[in-house]
């Protein structure tokens, strides 16, 4: 038993190191985020994530948006859990056969205006999934998308930039 105590002692921490000041470029793209929303919205941003049938791979980027490295909420960004307070839908996944008429109902519960995003490769097309009988196909495919953020998981700076590209197009005119 001493012998752990004495190692966990004179171990060095098994955890990442702080961000270096590079990482001021990661804070001014959160904030750019978040005054476009102020802008465009005249408040901050609100996020409904709805898992359409994904892997999780894109869940665990989105998630990390929330962690003590990105802090999305020191930003006035937050994610909410009822589509009737969100401005932006973030759809991860290909849409499945069982998840396709809720992913319409929440669409159809989001207050306009909306935005909808479709994060990662399966949300696209149905990635790996495209072809499965349990498989309807990307999220095109049952709601209007307005961008398609690629990746196999996006990245979150990959997810903030999408954002950003999002609230910055002028009204009624899709991101490419």
């Amino acid at each position: 038993m001493n012998k752990f105590l004495l190692e966990g002692i004179f171990r060095r921490p098994l955890t990442e190191a702080a961000p270096t000041p590079e990482d001021s470029a990661l804070e001014e793209l959160a904030r750019a985020v978040a005054g476009a929303g102020r802008r465009r919205l005249g408040r901050s941003l609100s996020i409904r994530e709805v898992d359409a049938g994904s892997c999780n791979g894109c869940e665990l980027e989105i998630n990390a948006l929330s962690n003590a490295y990105y802090d999305l909420e020191r930003f006035g960004l937050r994610f909410v859990a009822s589509p009737r307070h969100a401005d932006v839908l973030l759809v991860t996944g290909p849409v499945t056969t069982n998840m396709a008429e809720a992913l319409k109902r929440v669409y159809d519960a989001t207050p306009d205006p909306k935005w909808v995003v479709a994060a990662g490769d399966c949300a696209l097309d149905g990635g790996c999934f495209a072809g499965s009988y349990a498989v309807v196909g990307g999220v095109s495919q049952v709601v209007p998308v307005d961008l398609h953020i690629p990746g196999c998981p996006p990245t979150p700076t990959d997810l903030l930039k999408g954002l950003l590209a999002l609230l910055d197009q002028p009204a009624g005119r899709p991101a490419a």
